[in-house]
């Protein structure tokens, strides 16, 4: 539907002229700070720019709407949004701008992400949740075009489940019986993307309180809509998408961008809509316009014709908005330009203001490090060399820290040969710079108060004689119906999970006994399962996301990687998501469902622990951990374990198992091999083959790869045996590379080994199908035995000859 524009604005009675003047004031404050923005990229002051002119109007229109307690997850265009909320000042707009790393001075980022990237703070400094119900939630931004829809999708979800799942009643803290409205917003030319059209579809499904706004200005970058969008019209392209009066779907309206009324209009209707029935709503506002083009990293000038030039400076939403006010009598021209006078004044002061902050840090910095320089160039004898390079500093124009630290850093190095009395001052400024500096643009990866993974203590599993045999499926199942008894934000959901309980029968009888919202089936939807998780761990809630097999993370492994990975590390311990991911992989047949992409992943999802237990035990032991915890996670069982006989421990839902700690599982003193997974039971096979021919071989599970051996036990292990070989199922040059850089950088082995440091992989391509497939192209216990044997025939080609 279309929402019409009423003529007067007496016709809206809830609107005050205050009420109309403050909207404009907040649109011109939003325009000139894109305006100096741009100025600021060109003078050297910023490194680049992107800016949301041209989308004012309807981004206060959506703040009217917003409520406390609900969530956006937008793009970089929102500035105008969150500074109706109030969200946003201009001097954290200009702070983030200059890439300020004070986290009071930019909350969103701490610097680390480039201006336009916008998140609350929804956490403590001590990791514990905030009120969210009290406050105006914005998900941390990511750049990638149409990511934001996957966690946006969650967010709503989340909002679902508080509804409907009774357990979810007294959390309070995180909503409102589920009242809460997800608000997305995304540019026309990234609805292009199929992460855009899964959410909708998705979310079309699940009937989920969300509102997706598209921002369309008829571009992306030089690109026009007739090479984006069919029919170029998303909400036109979207229509069998409307709801019926028989069939669920979407509210879906088209209102123009620079229609004040209409816009007010299709936001709280919208809203109501949402929050109210719980139906997703799409509003496409289109005629917007881009008065600067793209970013600071072009000109529209080059691609758009001059008639499409004069049509955004005609059509542009504040002067169609001046308009509005002027006809309707609520201001003049004078007290209009008056506004944007002092809107002006305002954005150039607090410009001013963030740039003062940002700079006198450094300058503080740059004029310690002189001093130091000066000094140390009185005690040296390459004092010319030192007052030039402390000269050559001063001059430098608007410096930045890269300047003054690695101006510090050649300085040392001229000073190798010098005395401690001459560059021991330098020396410990630049350490303790260094930790400051680790702090600034380093820490927060991994969660850093007391929620963390690694502070969980380890409770071993009680085993004994009276433990059942059972199989390992149905270990995980007894864990899965306590922790499911035990904690109501604990549910899980993917493909096959719900009914039937998954394909391997982990959570059998479960959603029988739970109920479906708990125990969740959904469709094969790999991005969006992983982005329902996201949303729904923002919210407080503790999902479990399957990915049915490793094969298939590559649906989601963007999601993974560009937002899940980095959220604690992009908002400086600002928010978190523990999601745990489970998956299955390892040995099985066939190019798709034996996939161990551990090198890829390991590259990928620097951020999450990568947990990679052997058995069904270590599995439910690690998920306890994690569930303990904040650090979001992928867990990926062995896929042929399933049916292999455990023994059920005593203590099931009470036994952790330490992550980042490697279990020794036999010892040996001539060669340490290292591995993990379903490698595992093939190097403990070969183990007994070698100890028949004399050669004792220490097996270490490694258990986690990230972390990795935070304990040492690997490097100990060497020490002792004066030889290693890392094994496991990834391509050469994968995870082996990976454990083998771990050791060499942070165990200090090298001095230790006797003989040359081994890998043993899988082939380069994915594995053949059959049991032949599988032998020729994953390592066997043949190629383990061989592999050691020709390590001791290097070291006493006597007692072991060639074979």
């Amino acid at each position: 539907m279309a929402v019409k524009s009423q003529s007067r604005a007496s016709e809206l009675p809830t609107l005050e002229r205050k009420e109309i003047l403050d909207d404009f004031r907040v649109a011109v404050l939003s325009r000139h700070a894109s305006l100096m923005g741009r100025k600021e990229v060109f003078m050297g002051k910023a490194k680049f720019g992107i800016f949301g002119d041209g989308k004012e109007l309807a981004q206060i229109a959506m703040a009217k709407a917003f409520k406390k307690g609900d969530f956006r997850a937008g793009y970089y265009r929102d500035q105008t949004f969150m500074m109706a909320l109030g969200e946003l000042t201009v001097q954290q707009y200009f702070a983030q701008l200059y890439a300020h790393t004070n986290v009071e001075a930019d909350p969103a980022s701490a610097g680390r992400l480039m201006n336009g990237h916008f998140a609350t703070r929804t956490i403590h400094e001590d990791g514990t949740w905030k009120e969210l119900t009290s406050l105006n939630n914005s998900a941390a931004d990511i750049s990638p075009t149409a990511a934001q829809m996957p966690k946006l999708l969650g967010l709503a979800y989340a909002s679902k489940l508080f509804r409907e799942n009774k357990g979810l009643k007294n959390l309070t803290q995180f909503s409102v019986n589920g009242n809460e409205v997800a608000w997305g917003t995304i540019g026309n030319a990234s609805t292009s993307e199929g992460m855009f059209f899964e959410s909708i579809n998705a979310a079309g499904v699940l009937q989920v309180p969300m509102v997706i706004s598209v921002w369309d200005d008829g571009y992306g970058i030089s690109v026009p809509q007739e090479y984006h969008t069919t029919k170029g019209s998303i909400s036109e392209i979207l229509m069998g998408f409307q709801r019926t009066e028989s069939e669920k779907g979407f509210e879906i309206l088209r209102v123009k961008g620079w229609d004040y009324e209409a816009l007010l209009q299709a936001f709280a209707y919208a809203g109501n809509v949402a929050r109210n029935e719980h139906v997703p709503v799409l509003i496409h506002v289109d005629e917007m316009t881009q008065p600067q083009g793209h970013s600071t990293s072009g000109s529209h000038e080059r691609y758009k014709s001059a008639e499409r030039l004069q049509w955004e400076k005609d059509w542009d939403c504040i002067a169609k908005f001046r308009e509005y006010i002027i006809s309707n009598g609520i201001a003049n021209a004078d007290q209009l330009d008056e506004i944007e006078s002092e809107a002006k004044t305002e954005v150039k002061r607090q410009k001013e203001a963030a740039w003062n902050d940002f700079s006198k840090e450094i300058k503080e910095e740059l004029e310690q490090v002189i001093q130091l320089i000066r000094s140390a160039a009185e005690k040296s004898n390459r004092k010319v060399v030192l007052l030039q390079i402390a000269d050559d500093l001063k001059k430098t124009i608007n410096p930045i820290r890269k300047d003054v630290i690695s101006t510090v850093r050649k300085v040392l190095l001229l000073l190798r040969a010098e005395p401690e009395s001459v560059k021991g001052e330098l020396k410990a400024w630049y350490e303790s710079q260094s930790k400051n500096n680790f702090d600034r643009y380093s820490s927060h990866l991994y969660t850093e108060t007391g929620f963390s993974s690694l502070k969980v203590k380890e409770v071993p599993a009680q085993i004994d004689e009276k433990s059942p045999m059972v199989d390992g499926r149905e270990v995980l199942q007894a864990f899965f119906d306590y922790t499911l008894d035990h904690d109501s934000r604990f549910f899980a959901f993917g493909e096959d999970v719900g009914k039937i309980g998954d394909v391997n029968q982990a959570f059998a009888g479960l959603q029988a006994k739970h109920g479906e919202w708990r125990v969740t089936d959904t469709g094969i939807r790999e991005c969006t399962i992983i982005g329902q998780g996201i949303g729904a761990a923002l919210r407080g809630l503790r999902p479990m996301a399957e990915i049915q097999y490793l094969d298939y993370l590559l649906y989601g492994l963007q999601m993974l990687s560009d937002d899940l990975a980095s959220l604690h590390y992009r908002t400086k311990g600002g928010q978190k998501a523990p999601l745990i991911v489970r998956t299955r992989g390892h040995r099985l047949e066939g190019v798709w469902h034996a996939g161990s992409p551990m090198g890829m992943i390991l590259s990928s999802l620097r951020g999450m622990m990568v947990c990679v237990p052997r058995d069904m035990t270590q599995a439910a032991g690690m998920y306890n951990t994690l569930l303990k915890s904040d650090d979001p996670a992928i867990v990926i069982e062995c896929l042929n374990g399933y049916r292999l006989k455990e023994r059920l421990p005593h203590n099931m839902g009470e036994y952790t198992v330490a992550l980042g700690k490697p279990e020794i599982l036999q010892q040996g003193q001539d060669v340490t091999i290292v591995t993990y997974g379903s490698m595992c039971r093939i190097v403990m096979e070969a183990a007994a083959e070698l100890a028949e021919i004399g050669i004792s071989v220490e097996v270490i599970d490694v258990q986690t790869l990230l972390p990795f051996d935070t304990y040492g036990i690997i490097g100990k292990s060497i020490q002792k045996t004066n030889r290693v070989i890392f094994a496991d199922e990834d391509v050469p040059g994968g995870a082996t590379a990976f454990m083998l850089q771990q050791v060499m950088d942070h165990q200090d082995i090298f001095r230790h080994l006797d003989s040359e440091p081994q890998t043993l992989a899988a082939k380069a391509h994915r594995p053949a199908y059959s049991s032949d497939g599988d032998y020729f192209s994953k390592p066997s216990a043949d190629d383990v035995v061989e592999k050691v044997y020709q390590m001791m025939h290097e070291s006493n080609p006597k007692k072991f000859p060639s074979l």
